[in-house]
């Protein structure tokens, strides 16, 4: 049986992701000192304390490749009044954002796809923390399991 103790752990590993906010890496740090230390008091310490750091490493993931995807549509667009070939031309380099380029727009929406998941990846932690404190457990979605 799920005590109350059991829970409020639980609990705070999901709550502890918020430290990233005060500390950096604190959406990792804080969950990990957590889990470790309390994960052989309980199953469904350890289960909430593997997902949330699944979580975690999958958002940092999905980041990462969204920010690969994005730098270059962003720089490309930015720079395409540019011509590489006259580097002694720059008299004439101006960026104008009266007119936007395709790739801008592109940039745009993959940082419109960001802002997105960061506001479903905070829904998603609160649920999660939700679910713990009532004993249930929780899987977020389009988590890889890197614990296993």
């Amino acid at each position: 049986m799920i005590d109350n103790h059991q829970k409020n752990i639980a609990t705070f590993i999901h709550l502890s992701t918020f430290a990233r906010f005060f500390i950096p890496f604190g959406n990792f740090l804080g969950p990990i000192i957590l889990w470790i230390t309390n994960k052989e008091k309980s199953e469904f310490i350890d289960a909430h304390g593997k997902q949330a750091i699944n979580f975690q490493i999958s958002i940092l993931l999905y980041a990462m490749i969204l920010g690969a995807l994005t730098i270059p549509f962003f720089i490309f667009g930015l720079l395409g009044h540019m011509d590489f070939w006259n580097f002694s031309n720059f008299d004439n380099f101006h960026i104008g954002f009266h007119k936007a380029s395709p790739l801008m727009f592109i940039a745009g929406g993959f940082g419109f796809l960001a802002v997105i998941g960061f506001i479903l990846e905070l829904i998603f932690i609160v649920i999660a923390s939700l679910k713990a404190r009532d004993g249930e457990l929780y899987r977020y979605p389009l988590t890889i399991n890197f614990l296993k």
